[in-house]
């Protein structure tokens, strides 16, 4: 038996294979499907076998194409209600990978659908969990994504217990020495208090992981409804798109249409501009976002844009285009992409300087903007009169920042207050609007 896991650091995404005897199986697959074609032909393997812990909300998989392309079984939770062909893997079934059975256990929590897949070798001996989004490396999945998305909606709070039973009825009892393979890491959105480590034991789960620890069912409840990260925009839209299954990967990016330089741009569609902060305010095309290409751009153009929104991409090259076309596709919006543009002409507008020595001894003459997310912003204030408004709530909240003085727009560490800048910019033109950039590290927060 070999396990295989494939990392997204974009999202903190982990996908698996399982194989043994030439044959495998493939366990939450990212958007584009190659890197388990390549294995399969690297090996000699049959692709058997593709199986979803349950509709996801961070990323598309790409399940109904690997079992198109490869006449694969899709496996999942019959409380799924996926509209795809699929097989329901529910507790009491089981599916065969050579000599290694994998048998399904469902775990609701995270969504009301979860299920996780306990692998026992030859001699029927449990030596993995893949656990999807229900236990995670120092933490377990959030409850709270299911309440409008899904075959199945529930409440947070029933979630949250489902939870509890799921981790000590389900998952706890299970022998230490199992290996736990996590459907994602540190950084992912899915979770709150993730480790760096890619996998771990149940036995040490149960030993560090805050949330296996002794407390009552009311202190479990309070433990993980509290202090959850922010839901981007594209969450319940991925879920439904899971749900019924993506287009192909490469097909559907190579509709993207690439416009020429001088192409005339619809005014009322957005403008997502990915090159570095530096280029983009030497010039740019007017009222564009800066949504730079770096590690989370995925995620954040996912926050900052809708579901149902069109945009157009611009990059620097053919090479960088593509690269971020084919990081919009993971979140499933390469169809709303109106055309990809390089290098445009109109390049006219160009960003406010900051001058940094002016805010330093003068911060009161400027309206503040900590674009920061809630949990960051618990932490305190880097300016006692900074007005917070988080960078995906801040193209609807607009109105609410004064315009009687220049605008200087803070996040942690630089890249959220370029993009959040230009969203001002865009709707504020009776004052200049600043980016503190990197230099926001110059500066204490409170305590």
């Amino acid at each position: 038996m070999k396990i295989e896991q494939f990392e997204d650091k974009g999202l903190a995404h982990f996908s698996y294979i399982i194989s043994s005897e030439g044959q495998m199986a493939v366990i939450d697959p990212a958007r584009n499907p190659q890197p388990y074609y390549e294995y399969a032909n690297l090996h000699d393997a049959c692709l058997m076998a593709v199986i979803e812990t349950h509709p996801h909300a961070d990323f598309v998989s790409s399940h109904q194409e690997i079992a198109q392309t490869k006449e694969a079984t899709i496996y999942a939770s019959k409380l799924t209600g996926a509209a795809y062909p699929y097989q329901a893997f529910d507790e009491g079934d089981s599916i065969r990978i050579g000599e290694v059975t994998l048998h399904a256990i469902n775990t609701p929590g995270h969504s009301p659908d979860s299920i996780s897949v306990l692998v026992k070798d030859e001699n029927e001996q449990p030596v993995a969990l893949f656990s999807g989004d229900t236990l995670f490396i120092g933490d377990v999945g959030r409850p709270d994504l299911r309440e409008t998305a899904g075959s199945i909606t529930a409440k947070r709070e029933e979630l949250a217990r489902q939870m509890y039973y799921s981790t000590r009825e389900k998952i706890m009892p299970l022998p230490d020495t199992v290996t736990v393979y996590p459907a994602h890491g540190a950084g992912s959105l899915c979770g709150k208090g993730m480790s760096e480590a890619k996998q771990s034991s149940i036995g040490t789960e149960k030993k560090t992981n805050p949330a296996l620890q002794p407390m009552s069912e009311e202190d479990f409840l309070k433990y993980l409804l509290a202090d959850q990260p922010f839901v981007p925009k594209y969450f319940p839209f991925a879920v439904d798109l899971n749900k019924h299954g993506a287009p192909t990967f490469r097909h559907s990016v190579s509709q993207v249409p690439y416009l020429p330089p001088h192409c005339a741009l619809d005014k009322n569609t957005l403008i997502i501009d990915t090159r570095p902060e530096k280029q983009f305010k030497q010039g740019h095309l007017p009222d564009a976002i800066n949504l730079q290409d770096a590690l989370k751009f995925e995620t954040w153009l996912g926050a900052v844009v809708g579901p149902q929104e069109k945009f157009y991409l611009v990059a620097d090259s053919e090479e960088a285009l593509e690269q971020v076309i084919a990081k919009t596709a993971k979140i499933g919006y390469e169809r709303n992409i109106k055309g990809g543009l390089i290098a445009p002409d109109n390049q006219i507008e160009k960003s406010d300087i900051t001058d940094l020595e002016n805010f330093k001894n003068n911060p009161e003459a400027y309206t503040i903007i900590d674009i920061r997310n809630h949990n960051e912003l618990k932490e305190g204030k880097l300016f006692p009169a900074a007005l917070p408004i988080p960078l995906p709530e801040l193209r609807e909240r607009i109105n609410e920042i004064p315009t009687d003085k220049p605008i200087m727009v803070h996040c942690a560490g630089g890249y959220r207050s370029a993009a959040g800048a230009s969203i001002i910019t865009r709707k504020i033109k009776n004052q200049p609007v600043y980016d503190l950039s990197e230099a926001v590290k110059e500066f204490t927060p409170e305590k």
